[in-house]
């Protein structure tokens, strides 16, 4: 329950700062957890980016103090944190689907996005298969990109990653290096709010030199919450990870720790995909 009280205090955050530069990591303060966490959770849970809901209720409003007073556009623009007149058009009509121009006209249609407000669903139909398990620092390696503290934004690139990685034979290499637990392909998303640069990277535990162009990185020691799950890829994991943010989470006596998000693929069939999701978790505070 303390998970959603949080989130929603998050809201409550967005909605009084609309008209300022929304600060991410204060929202995942509140929340207790990383930016990065929060991110990812809230568009799981909400089915939308953080991004795009905050863009929607600026707009919303917008649209309202267009609609119903005098204000010239470019100060309303400016109200919401558009300094280009420009940037402020394709955002109105990315929401509302015609200008800001036109909003005052009598009987144009526009879009109304009121405040989100998270509350616990109890569903219990499928059970969640999970263990949770404490490790030692281990050591991957494997090809990596940066990734964008806007996680919205990373959304074509690490699928783009795993292409080319498929592509330039980095994935056979890999499994060929497999020597340590977790024995798997990992997906490990190195989100640290201390660290300057997020990345991403597919990789293996291994004692083996990296390949020329390969990263290296050492997960941390921590306790982790980890998942089973199959099915159909990507589909079937976003769907795990949406159910551990709604329905194991809340309950569960644990919140998300400092470490990354590592997801554990066991075979290379997408569709019919075996795979693990590792959660850094650590017991909630009193």
């Amino acid at each position: 329950m303390e998970w959603m009280k949080r989130l929603n205090q998050a809201v409550s955050y967005i909605e009084e700062h609309l008209t300022e530069e929304i600060d991410y990591e204060e929202l995942a303060k509140i929340a207790c957890c990383s930016t990065y966490h929060f991110q990812r959770m809230f568009s799981y849970i909400a089915d939308v980016t953080l991004s795009e809901y905050i863009r929607r209720r600026r707009m919303s409003m917008a649209a309202a103090e267009l609609s119903t007073g005098k204000e010239k556009i470019v100060d309303i623009a400016l109200k919401y944190g558009y300094d280009s007149p420009t940037a402020f058009n394709r955002a109105f009509q990315s929401v509302h689907h015609t200008a800001p121009s036109a909003a005052r006209k009598n009987g144009i249609i526009l879009k109304s996005y009121p405040p989100i407000s998270f509350q616990i669903t109890i569903k219990g139909d499928a059970e969640m298969n999970y263990r949770i398990e404490t490790k030692k620092s281990f050591r991957i390696i494997g090809p990596s990109a940066p990734m964008h503290k806007d996680v919205e934004k990373n959304f074509q690139m690490v699928p783009g990653l795993w292409t080319k990685a498929a592509a330039d034979g980095s994935v056979q290499k890999l499994v060929s290096k497999i020597g340590k637990e977790p024995q798997g392909i990992l997906g490990v998303s190195a989100c640290d709010d201390k660290s300057e640069q997020w990345k991403y990277l597919i990789a293996v535990s291994s004692d083996d030199p990296a390949e020329e162009g390969w990263d290296e990185y050492m997960v941390p020691a921590a306790t982790w919450a980890i998942f089973e799950g199959e099915g159909t890829m990507p589909e079937s994991i976003q769907q795990l990870e949406k159910r551990i943010g709604t329905e194991w989470l809340p309950n569960s006596g644990y919140e998300f720790g400092e470490a990354p998000d590592i997801e554990v693929y066991l075979n290379a069939d997408p569709e019919n995909a075996k795979y693990e999701v590792w959660v850094p978790v650590k017991k909630k505070s009193e």
